[in-house]
């Protein structure tokens, strides 16, 4: 193997601005970063000391460095995080908390649109809404659109089999076009005002509410004047708890603590002028990185991704090195002026101290947490007479019920705890209903046949739920595919099967040992086997409601096609006919006192 000679590579290197890129041996790409001077940033890779352990492992294995020259800053940071996105190098940073952010989503495909909690791709007709910091935030604002102003959130499928109103209907929470008791026009009006509501002019909406108030109360109709106080009521309640006057568009407060090594960022959301909630992330930082530098890693990161919004402003605890250059690149991005500042005051410096006191609460509790973790994995470590604590865990756990639905679970931890992204579930098919052994090796075959194919991280430790067989089926399917330097170690309940007495089977030797209740080790295998095991139910559950959702009146001696659409068509759904009683059974066209019975029968033995 060639080694990659820094030297002369650096006496050419220019000083202008741009992006450099680092390359292994195999010609696969490292890192992506970006310089506003190439020279001096690539050469600071190579300087004796002062370096951390993460860079001087990407240093050793560079082969070669590719460089792009921009013109300006501002494009070399366009650049590098075009490319990242793209390839996602493996010393690149991630943040851990990827996943998509929840919209609120408004139909427009038909006369009675629905509001509804959505993720991902953009691909129905309809508009979106946000996006809101969790799906708590976006259920909030669903509950309250649902008090005041009543539009539908039901699935189609469920509104469209409707023959009388549902319970929200009942209880005041919607209007009940599915059969008919509003009219178009009334619909589209509300349909309208949800708009309003959801693009931020509470004002606007209000106005339009008292005047409709007052208007129905010179009318003398007082139902409707009352109907339309109730709604102010309930949306000036919000404002008077969330609403600063004289904040307008979209804003996010960024606050930073720093301290033992470790960094915490606590991005607070602002949509006009209300809080709609938070994120936290806790970065990857050297010990010497200052509130400044976080923020200059971590800002291009958050906002170049593709997956965040981009806000008109952006408040932070200190201005970061190269913000002007950011904003600028931000504003490109965006296509419209996005500010970043610092020295705020009233509203914007109140919620920027809460940010802060949020971060430095999240901060310590972490530190802590990562005390506790550290000591977890080397009390582990002793006691698997490890060379170094594990970086790398994975647990199998393996969820039925009698056989039906048999669901694998696949949970990933590192030296900071769960890495959620990396969990996986197994639908297994094609066993023996209630064969775990079988159900294991297919999920274990599954997993690792991909990882030695290089696609993913082997872990140090493999935990398989269960015992010596379990184990032994662990063993033949890592040997199958060459994989060694795993440990394997088996956690099973024992003969009390309580928790702190479980058996440990080590997957080597089959020895069997019981570590103490006490052993920071054991409550380590705890910890992670409960979460494979969590991970594992809530797989299953969700795929034996999928099938008995589908399935629950297939298969009904005397029910077809048309019966099944008219059972559904009159009960709204299978849930509605599962709870329906004979007598009503018969009352639907084509359906006999002995027909009722059976559906009845076999519904109530599928339920029970």
């Amino acid at each position: 193997m060639t080694v990659f000679d820094a030297e002369n590579y650096l006496k050419s290197l220019t000083t202008r601005p741009g992006v450099y890129q680092m390359y292994g041996k195999e010609g696969d790409l490292l890192y992506v970063g970006k310089a506003k001077n190439l020279k001096n940033r690539v050469t600071s890779y190579f300087r004796a000391s002062g370096l951390t352990a993460k860079t001087m492992a990407l240093v050793n294995r560079i082969q070669d460095i590719q460089v792009t020259v921009t013109s300006t800053e501002v494009d070399a940071l366009l650049l590098e995080h075009n490319l990242i996105k793209e390839h996602r190098p493996p010393y690149n940073i991630s943040l851990k908390d990827d996943k998509s952010y929840p919209y609120i989503y408004l139909s427009s495909h038909d006369r009675w649109p629905r509001l509804a909690l959505h993720r991902g791709p953009k691909r129905r007709k309809g508009e979106y809404f946000g996006p809101y910091p969790s799906a708590g935030a976006v259920r909030s604002t669903l509950h309250l659109l649902q008090k005041v102003l009543k539009v539908r959130q039901c699935q189609d499928s469920y509104f469209r089999n409707r023959s009388r109103p549902c319970l929200q209907y009942q209880i005041g929470r919607c209007s009940g076009p599915c059969v008919g008791l509003v009219s178009d026009e009334n619909y589209a009006e509300q349909v309208e005002k949800t708009e309003l509501f959801l693009k931020g002019k509470s004002q606007e909406l209000m106005g339009r509410l008292a005047d409709e108030m007052e208007s129905a109360a010179t009318d003398l109709r007082f139902e409707e004047a009352a109907e339309r106080r109730d709604q102010l009521m309930q949306l000036q309640k919000v404002q008077s708890v969330q609403g600063i006057e004289g904040v307008r568009g979209n804003l996010d407060v960024l606050a930073v603590a720093v301290a033992g090594g470790s960094a915490c960022v606590q991005v607070l959301f602002i949509r006009e002028a209300r809080v709609l909630g938070s994120r936290t992330y806790y970065p990857p930082t050297r010990l010497d990185e200052d509130v400044n530098a976080v923020l200059e890693a971590f800002m291009p990161l958050f906002y170049l991704s593709g997956k965040q919004v981009i806000p008109h402003e952006i408040i932070v605890t200190d201005l970061p090195e190269g913000a002007e250059s950011l904003a600028e690149a931000l504003s490109i991005r965006a296509e419209r002026k996005v500010e970043i500042r610092s020295k705020v005051r009233e509203a914007r410096a109140r919620w920027l101290e809460m940010a802060q006191q949020t971060a430095d609460t999240n901060l310590t509790a972490h530190l802590s947490g990562k005390q506790t973790m550290a000591g977890r994995l080397e009390s582990l470590r002793r006691e698997l007479d490890l060379d170094t604590p594990p970086s790398r865990m994975e647990c199998f756990d393996i969820s039925h019920s009698s056989g039906e639905a048999t669901v694998a679970s696949c949970v990933v931890f590192d030296n900071s705890g769960p890495r959620k992204a990396d969990y996986r579930k197994f639908n297994v098919e094609g066993i023996q209903p209630g064969d775990d052994y079988a159900a294991m090796q297919q999920a274990l075959e599954r997993r690792y046949k991909r990882l030695a194919a290089g696609e993913g991280s082997l872990p140090d430790v493999l935990f398989i739920d269960g015992g010596k067989g379990q184990v032994s089926q662990a063993m033949s399917v890592l040997g199958n595919y060459g994989i060694e330097n795993v440990r394997v170690l088996g956690v099973a309940k024992g003969t009390t099967r309580k928790a702190g007495f479980e058996t440990l089977v080590d997957g080597e030797t089959g020895k069997e040992s019981v570590l103490r209740g006490d052993n920071p080790a054991l409550h380590l295998i705890q910890q992670i086997r409960d979460e494979a095991h969590r991970f594992a139910i809530t797989g299953h559950r969700a795929r034996r409601a999928k099938a008995r959702k589908t399935s629950t009146l297939e298969g009904i001696p005397g029910v077809g096609a048309k019966r099944r659409r008219e059972l559904l068509r009159h009960f709204g759904s299978a849930s509605g006919v599962s709870g329906a009683r004979v007598e009503e059974l018969v009352k639907i066209e084509g359906i006999s006192s002995s027909l009722a019975q059976t559906i009845y029968d076999h519904l109530h033995s599928i339920n029970d």
